[in-house]
């Protein structure tokens, strides 16, 4: 398997050339071109079916699509929105993604539920963040470019809970809400990830929300 991730930081295209044999797992919707001979199969990925139908009581799941090589092929990925990709490379242990910022993976790796929480709070509160455990490679999306921090033992850190793309599953970390009450609905912040290191945390430079609220002016026009 051979990759490379061109246009960076702001219109990212994940490139992948398979061998005969070989295969990958996408998010559902993310392919943008195939050649050669390639089987594909839609499927749930690893526990992440089940334990939606826990958490939701309905039959909302995660689909991914797994493209494997019959022949020589080559496959290009890319993010719903204008953003970058970053390669995290897994050799047996675990991280924790945000659920819209998973875009793909390569190797021996499973994909569950970490956590979930604040479901139905606030529309835009709602958390879903995916485990990622195994050996290979995990491809990250993000809205806007992505930058890592790196922080020592013990220093904190609080990042807006939709800016926050990856970080490893043993990280120490809580999320809460921004400030007090009146902090937290009309702060503009809503519910934030309070994180002590040693670890390292990828966040993304744009989020959606704000975007869709401008959008929505001009809709109603």
């Amino acid at each position: 398997m051979k990759w490379s991730v061109e246009h960076k930081p702001s219109y990212s295209i994940l490139k992948i050339q398979l061998d005969p044999g070989e295969e990958i797992t996408a998010e559902a919707g993310a392919m943008v071109l195939m050649r050669g001979d390639i089987e594909i199969k839609t499927h749930t990925a690893g526990g992440i079916a089940k334990a939606f139908l826990r958490a939701l009581g309905a039959t909302e799941t995660f689909f991914v699509n797994t493209y494997r090589a019959k022949s020589s092929a080559e496959l290009w990925f890319a993010p719903a929105l204008p953003g970058d990709i970053h390669a995290i490379e897994l050799k047996g242990d675990e991280w924790v993604v945000q659920d819209t910022s998973y875009l793909a993976h390569y190797g021996d790796i499973e994909l569950s539920i970490a956590w979930r929480g604040f479901k139905g709070f606030l529309a835009e509160g709602e958390l879903v963040w995916l485990k990622v455990k195994g050996h290979g490679i995990v491809w990250v999306e993000s809205y806007g470019a992505i930058d890592r921090i790196d922080l020592r033992p013990g220093e904190k850190t609080i990042i807006d809970n939709f800016h926050f793309v990856a970080m490893p599953a043993n990280t120490r970390y809580r999320v809460r809400k921004f400030g007090g009450w009146k902090s937290f609905l009309f702060g503009g912040e809503g519910i934030i990830v309070e994180v002590e290191g040693p670890t390292t945390i990828y966040v993304q430079s744009r989020i959606l929300p704000p975007f869709a609220h401008i959008l929505r002016k001009y809709l109603r026009r």
